[in-house]
């Protein structure tokens, strides 16, 4: 059996591998005790974060990775601001129109909007809970489909402050996940993204084995770059493989 030691060590050398972080802007500290690896630190942004949690996860001996990396800066925003953040995305998403949405602070539950009256006629879009702590933002409740968990995941995401974000909606009725939900669901994150203005037919999506490859025409590097961190946001995404050319 390897010592407690050595299996840090080579959780160390697949996060320099996989991830390419440097220690110096990203230190990240590491226990392992009983098959449990807990990360703990800082990186850059998401695409990081979900390949150091993949690389931590094919360590051998490592049976559970508790994850408590966060992003950003070490001077976020107040978690009021994120939880208004996030709740403001959440309210103006033409997609969540006719949902329920609540935000909870110092331990009370305030109603943002009700969910329409079964008597008006419009079908309901389910029940979001937003809840924030240390700039993790908490996503709870239920939605109609798996694009709507994954598209209110996006938006909690976009929010200024945001660092985390834990998505524990549900879905009613239930659905099977698949690789073709997930194009699905990146295609309206792309199309609702404000900071994008794309032309969707000059982009192209596959996904396999949780992978995402990007091909087509982009305008310019901000785009590219937008589009792929926009992908590593996607609930389920494990890698993303970006062959979008600027032309």
């Amino acid at each position: 059996m390897q010592s407690n030691e050595t299996v840090v060590k080579q959780a160390q050398a697949a996060i320099e591998r996989a991830a390419r972080l440097d220690p110096r802007n990203s230190p990240i500290a590491m226990t392992f005790s009983e098959g449990t690896l807990t990360v703990d630190g800082w990186v850059p942004h998401i695409g990081a974060k979900k390949l150091v949690l993949r690389a931590t996860n094919s360590v051998p001996g490592v049976t559970e990775v508790v994850d408590h990396l966060r992003m950003g800066s070490n001077h976020p925003l107040g978690d009021g601001a994120t939880r208004d953040a996030v709740c403001k995305q959440l309210l103006e998403s033409v997609d969540f129109q006719t949902c329920a949405i609540y935000a909870w602070g110092k331990g009370e539950r305030k109603v943002l909007r009700e969910a329409p009256a079964a008597a008006t006629g419009t079908d309901a879009a389910g029940v979001i809970e937003v809840a924030v702590a240390d700039g993790v933002v908490r996503l709870s409740g239920e939605v109609i489909s798996l694009s709507h968990k994954r598209l209110a995941g996006v938006l909690a995401w976009w929010a200024r402050g945001c660092r985390d974000v834990v998505n524990s909606l549900t879905i009613e009725p239930a659905e099977d996940d698949n690789e073709e939900e997930i194009i699905e669901a990146l295609s309206l994150v792309l199309e609702t993204d404000p900071m994008l203005s794309l032309n969707m037919e000059r982009v192209n999506i596959a996904c396999r084995d949780r992978t995402v490859t990007l091909m087509g025409k982009v305008r310019n590097e901000a785009e590219r770059a937008r589009i792929e961190t926009d992908v590593w946001y996607i609930y389920g995404v494990e890698q993303v493989i970006n062959k979008l050319e600027i032309a």
